[in-house]
């Protein structure tokens, strides 16, 4: 039973998912009857869960919901922003429920049953006060006679939305004693014949008339509550010695749409599907089946070759005017459907996710294990044992990508949960804010995603409420009232880029300078750029908010922001044009396990430095070994020499060499004393002591089991950046780097 209530638990969740993401979709669309009905599926799904669990103040409240979409389907209640925020807020009440049910408690605590009893009044309520009158079809009360039938229901072409009766009775009808006429009384009594045609088209010539046999056929328009069931028993006793064809009214379709769509994802038959939810009665399907077998027995029966295909099912059940096509089409993608979700499910396994970091850690343990083999195989100068340590390599190397691409998610599920964000908030600051989402499909490290929901909820709040304006201010600014965050991902230079872009007034420039000055961060007078002003927005407890609000300040909060994405092996930048909006660049690594890297040695040590920040190598010229720059190929490359940032002690050796790297579009080369070649690197975390330590990222180990630091390139390239800025003639003097390395 636990195995059954945690798979029914994450199944839920992920049906409250979809069911905010169709709620705020149907608020924008509110005629969006395929999404009206996936809400509704949703809240069935999970109260016909909680059911089998037996979890009855899930079902209890669930039910409640259930019925009030039930009325929203049927147009007897009208949709408003306000019912949908109430939906949503039914919606979140219904996840903490699930979360009393994970927790293992019987019941919900004193609070959360009041909020739940609160939601359940305001639902009745809002139902009561925005029912619209049923509409009440007129029944028959009485039967009347059949000629004052005929005479009130005229004849002609049917004009109302009606069932379709087409009737034909057979000839002996009236030599077995049975009325034609009472059957059509009696149907008066389950509803109103609106319209009867009299088809006399068997009718013989008057000479040729027989007294005793039955000639009749109608064509009959009936309005009526009742299913197509109910009407086909009306003739259950003639039901062998006529031809019947009842076809629901148009308007009914969409309710046999929704029923088909709402069936549980059981493999069933066409003929299954179209019974179930009334569409067809069982004797028509059974008199369909006969029709499509009848071929097949007909030339066993005369030893005839068989027909290569029997007709389909659905064309039968068409050609003899027992469903309308569309039900049929309906039901053939209902089964389709199925059919795919079934298939899929049988390919997805759910594994926990520390059985997936124990894999991890382990392929981790096998990449070393595998550097320590290939380095014995080239000490022991055997070609063969090269041969076959260098193809478990690559077999080792298939392992490591296939294991890490398990954990790889895309981020398109995180940035789907900010609709809710950006709605709700936007209603409570009276404002308008369009959320554009790109690059969804991008993917990286679920621990990662797991660790970005909270830096990104501030950055987007920041935006939403300090960012962009209200709507009459943007309009006297002459921009659009209505405001447009966007959440960006993509992939450059072997990392993830994420962004939060919004077209506000952007970052006040001289206030956050000001403030700086206020605070002791920078000395009056002291030239910044734009960027390291910018910057001190993450400063701890910085902001230049006028007044506090409930949702965020500029810089409240942003400091937590970058310490999350250092943590992460990442860094956070700010572009800002006044008037025009901020951009907020989060850059991370693809993984946190296990990277490919490039080995270099300087002294004694050795170093890796991740191969995706590698451009090329290239020997340090003469005029590199006198100053802290070359010339690249008419580039400026500007120099970072290792011995020297470590203090290092030793003798240069004759040759040294420059490996180029490159992070967020800027290039600086470190100088090394070997190029060791490509590794494979499994990161292991440095101590807290080493925390403070600049231009180290983590640290790895070698074949030989020595230990090797890897190089934080980040760090690095913004060290040469800020060096030459404090070189070049005019240039503004960078204050000293705050990245952690």
């Amino acid at each position: 039973m636990d195995e059954i209530t945690s798979v029914f638990v994450t199944e839920s969740r992920e049906q409250l998912a979809a069911l905010e993401s169709a709620l705020l979709q149907l608020e924008h669309n509110p005629g969006d009857d395929d999404t009206l009905n996936a809400i509704f599926r949703s809240a069935h799904t999970i109260k016909g869960g909680a059911g089998v669990i037996e979890c009855t103040y899930i079902v209890s409240f669930t039910h409640v919901v259930e019925n009030v979409l039930d009325t929203l389907r049927n147009r007897e209640i009208t949709l408003d922003a306000d019912l949908i925020a109430l939906l949503l807020a039914c919606g979140d009440h219904m996840g903490q429920l699930l979360g009393v049910l994970e927790a293992g408690a019987s019941a919900p605590d004193e609070e959360l049953s009041a909020e739940g009893e609160a939601l359940l009044q305001r639902l009745q309520a809002g139902k009561g006060a925005s029912t619209q009158a049923p509409n009440t079809n007129p029944t028959a009360g009485t039967p009347a006679a059949f000629d004052a039938l005929i005479e009130s229901s005229g004849g002609g072409a049917v004009e109302t939305d009606c069932w379709h009766i087409s009737l034909r009775f057979g000839p002996d009808v009236l030599r077995n004693g049975l009325d034609p006429l009472n059957f059509l009384r009696y149907l008066g009594e389950i509803g109103h014949i609106e319209r009867l045609e009299t088809v006399a088209d068997a009718m013989p010539a008057a000479a040729e008339m027989d007294a005793e046999r039955c000639y009749l056929g109608f064509e009959i328009s009936f309005s009526s509550t009742a299913d197509k069931a109910a009407i086909e028993r009306v003739f259950d006793f003639v039901r062998d010695e006529c031809t019947l064809h009842i076809l629901p009214p148009h308007s009914r379709l969409n309710d046999y749409f929704t029923l088909i769509n709402a069936l549980p994802e059981d493999l069933m038959r066409l003929g299954e599907i179209l019974v179930r939810v009334g569409a067809l009665t069982q004797h028509e399907l059974d008199e369909g089946l006969s029709a499509q077998l009848a071929p097949l027995a007909g030339a066993a029966a005369t030893d005839a070759a068989a027909p290569t295909q029997a007709p389909q099912i659905g064309e039968i059940l068409v050609e003899h005017k027992v469903v309308q096509p569309e039900l049929v089409a309906a039901a053939v993608a209902r089964q389709k459907q199925v059919s795919e979700n079934k298939a899929a499910e049988a390919r997805l396994i759910r594994i926990p996710a520390d059985k997936l970091d124990r894999l991890i850690d382990l392929v981790g343990e096998l990449v070393i294990a595998g550097a320590s083999v290939n380095l014995l195989a080239s000490k022991s100068g055997s070609e063969a044992l090269t041969e076959a340590t260098s193809l478990t390599g690559r077999l080792v190397e298939s392992i490591r990508d296939a294991a890490l691409q398990l954990r790889m998610v895309q981020i398109g599920d995180t940035f789907n949960r900010f609709h809710r964000v950006v709605r709700d908030t936007s209603r409570d600051m009276g404002k308008e804010i369009e959320l554009v989402i790109s690059g969804g499909e991008t993917e990286l490290d679920k621990s990662m995603v797991e660790k970005l929901g909270d830096p990104l909820m501030h950055l987007v709040r920041n935006a939403m409420d300090h960012g962009l304006e209200l709507p009459a201010v943007r309009e006297a600014s002459g921009k659009s009232a209505r405001g447009r965050l966007e959440l960006n991902a993509f992939h450059d230079s072997g990392s993830i880029v994420i962004e939060v872009v919004e077209d506000g007034a952007g970052l006040n420039r001289e206030r956050i300078l000001a403030k700086a000055i206020e605070r002791g961060l920078v000395q009056a007078g002291q030239a910044l750029t734009d960027a390291e002003i910018y910057n001190l927005i993450f400063e701890p407890g910085f902001s230049t908010a006028a007044q506090v609000t409930n949702i965020s300040g500029r810089g409240v909060g942003m400091d937590v922001v970058r310490r999350n994405i250092q943590g992460l092996r990442g860094s956070i930048d700010v572009s800002s044009e006044p008037g025009k909006g901020s951009r907020f660049a989060i850059r991370l690594p693809l993984t946190l396990a296990i990277i490919d890297g490039f080995l270099v040695g300087v002294g004694e040590a050795a170093y890796v430095i991740p191969l995706d920040s590698v451009v090329e190598c290239i020997e340090l010229s003469a005029e590199g070994s006198e100053r802290d720059y070359v010339n690249l190929r008419g580039e400026v490359l500007p120099l970072l020499r290792l011995r020297q940032l470590f203090g290092m002690e030793g003798e240069l050796p004759s040759r040294q060499n420059v490996v180029v790297v490159h992070y967020a579009g800027s290039k600086s080369g470190i100088v090394v004393d070997q190029l060791l070649g490509e590794f494979q690197t499994v990161i292991k975390p440095l101590g807290s002591i080493f925390r403070h330590i600049k231009g180290i990222g983590g640290s790895t180990i070698l074949g030989s089991g020595e230990v090797a630091l890897i190089l934080d390139v980040q760090a690095l390239v913004q060290r040469c950046a800020s060096k030459e800025a404090q070189h070049v003639p005019g240039a503004a003097r960078a204050l000293p780097t705050t990245s952690r390395s």
